[in-house]
């Protein structure tokens, strides 16, 4: 791993070096090239097509997996398919992402096929960064597809991030939830220039007291296009909110289509969408100490996604 590796890795997984111990997966440029299993936590690498399954036994508690991708080339075309089996009862966290440093004049692309099984009563916390830059015209292109299938009184919350740099993206997400259990997603985007994001999301909530809530923030800036498609569908006694706040700045153009389905008359299913510019009282205020309207903009946009 060079240093481009390591600054790419702090990027999208707060990683500074090589783990010394813990399980992680690091795969570059379309191949894995470091792996270490834990003892309550097992990556096989899967034989009949790119990509791991990762095991984690049940009752594994306060332990964190790393299997973030980097692309440090042009030309790359990578697809993995990444299976993850979480025992019952147990409480991890997950830290994925991609990053992709292109310098050339060829697109560079990372589509990554994941599926969570989480076991009753296991608890799960999911990140997810995607990164890009480099000075090349080649396009950097990652298209995340998740699905998430959920037992009874399992829980899981998925922080799914992007930094900027991407200039195509489209993420499709569905779960499934079973008896009691609880779903949080909180999404944060940002594009600029002429790139294009498509977030599509169907959640379905097929057991009693199953919930969820579906946060989605975005900044659209130049003459970016953003298109937001969340969908939940209560099948029984449940709860579910989705909510979907984004900036729209300069020519970019943003859709959020939110759609609730209640196929239960027990079902509680609440979703709210806003689309709007900066705040000039807000940009005023930061203005008057100092800053000029670019700073004041980029601190705002900050906290925003924060």
């Amino acid at each position: 791993m060079d240093n481009l590796d390591l600054y790419m890795l702090g990027k999208i997984a707060d990683l500074k070096e090589i783990p010394s111990a813990g399980a992680y997966n690091i795969r570059k440029n379309g191949e894995g090239v470091e792996r270490h299993s834990s003892e309550n936590i097992e990556i096989i690498p899967k034989t009949d097509k790119p990509g791991i399954d990762i095991k984690i036994k049940p009752g594994t508690k306060a332990e964190k997996v790393h299997i973030p991708v980097i692309i440090t080339k042009e030309g790359v075309n990578d697809k993995v398919y990444n299976d993850f089996y979480i025992g019952e009862g147990a409480d991890v966290e997950i830290v994925a992402g991609c990053g992709i440093h292109n310098s050339g004049c060829e697109t560079s692309e990372h589509d990554g096929i994941h599926r969570f099984f989480i076991g009753k009563n296991a608890r799960v916390k999911y990140v997810e960064k995607h990164y890009g830059e480099g000075e090349g015209t080649g396009k950097r292109i990652l298209n995340p597809e998740t699905e998430v299938y959920m037992e009874e009184n399992s829980y899981c919350e998925m922080e799914m991030v992007q930094i900027k740099g991407v200039d195509s993206t489209i993420r499709e997400t569905t779960a499934k939830l079973g008896k009691g259990a609880k779903y949080v997603v909180l999404e944060k985007l940002m594009t600029h220039g002429d790139q294009t994001a498509t977030s599509n999301m169907e959640i379905i909530l097929n057991g009693e007291d199953a919930s969820a809530q579906i946060i989605s923030r975005s900044v659209a800036k130049d003459g970016s296009v953003q298109v937001f498609k969340p969908t939940a569908t209560g099948n029984a006694r449940c709860k579910a909110h989705v909510q979907c706040d984004s900036i729209i700045m300069d020519s970019a153009k943003i859709s959020s289509v939110p759609a609730i389905v209640a196929n239960n008359a027990d079902a509680q299913i609440v979703h709210e969408a806003a689309i709007g510019r900066i705040n000039n009282d807000q940009l005023l205020k930061l203005m008057t100490f100092g800053m000029n309207e670019q700073e004041a903009e980029n601190i705002i946009i900050e906290g925003f996604l924060a």
